[in-house]
């Protein structure tokens, strides 16, 4: 009993102890970015690493807002990510309710065709080709159909619906509750962790929109947060990024480069902790008991 104990707990040390490092190793260089993002040109060209600014500053934030530009693409960001959300899980659950019945007809050749997906893609030229020809470029819409449904969300969400108890839908039928009752009082309200999960992955596939919109938007009043930080990390110098002339002294371009990656980085990171304790439970029910 001593010999287990005192292995119990020098795995607890050593276990602790490499949790705290790999920790460190993830969060120090993220603190080092904001801690630059609040720096000044000079203690950035005197110090390459940073956590702690001795003299704070906001010019690489003053720059970015300097203009509505960024309160545009901000709030465009904000509705593809909201709409897209819900527009993906509102398909996504409809598409994983179905294919979790062991009695629908044609579920393998279904299930086979949705996993090729993941295999095998059209390509970026006919994407684009169909965009196109369905009138959607310049448009919003662009940024949410063609990734409407992501096939690895969907098969998560259906193998949490397989391992619901079947009594729970015998019970709502023998109450009068139709299919869709089913699904949206029973299926959905017991699945909140798999929902919670599959929503924050599809909120950051949306929310990091870039090479679609690069392709479908030519419009630059439409371009969303992340096509603009990078047109400001681009023109980091003596004019805003709309083309008109900056009045004060610019910041380094170190220290506009860190405060873009905060604030790309920031809105995801808020949302997060209110869905953590759904996230591992979601994710593991949906993947190792499928």
């Amino acid at each position: 009993m001593n010999d287990k104990s005192i292995g119990s707990r020098v795995f607890t040390i050593v276990n602790t102890t490499l949790l705290a490092i790999f920790a460190a190793i993830t969060f120090i260089p993220f603190l080092h970015v904001i801690g630059a993002s609040f720096a000044t040109g000079a203690e950035i060209a005197e110090k390459r690493f940073l956590l702690f600014p001795t003299t704070f500053s906001l010019d690489a934030y003053r720059y970015i807002f300097s203009t509505d530009t960024m309160l545009r693409s901000l709030g465009i960001s904000v509705i593809v990510t909201v709409g897209g959300t819900i527009w993906s899980m509102l398909l996504s659950t409809l598409t994983a309710y179905g294919l979790s019945k062991r009695d629908l007809v044609g579920r393998r050749y279904i299930n086979f065709f949705i996993v090729f997906t993941m295999l095998f893609s059209g390509g970026m030229i006919p994407t684009f080709l169909i965009v196109q020809q369905t009138g959607l470029l310049n448009s919003l819409w662009a940024l949410i159909i063609p990734v409407s449904i992501n096939a690895f969300n969907m098969i998560i969400l259906r193998s949490f619906f397989m391992n619901l108890p079947e009594g729970l839908e015998e019970s709502a039928r023998i109450d009068g509750c139709n299919d869709f009752g089913i699904l949206f009082r029973i299926v959905i309200p017991c699945s909140m962790p798999a929902i919670a999960t599959i929503s924050l992955f599809y909120a950051v596939t949306y929310w990091n929109t870039y090479m679609h919109a690069i392709l479908y938007l030519s419009d630059a009043s439409k371009w969303p947060v992340q096509i603009l930080l990078r047109q400001i990390v681009v023109l980091a110098s003596g004019l805003n990024y709309d083309g008109s002339a900056y009045t004060d002294v610019p910041p380094p371009e170190i220290t506009v480069k860190m405060a873009t990656i905060v604030v790309a980085t920031v809105p995801v990171l808020l949302v997060y902790p209110f869905l953590q304790k759904y996230f591992t439970k979601g994710a593991l029910i949906g993947s190792v008991k499928g």
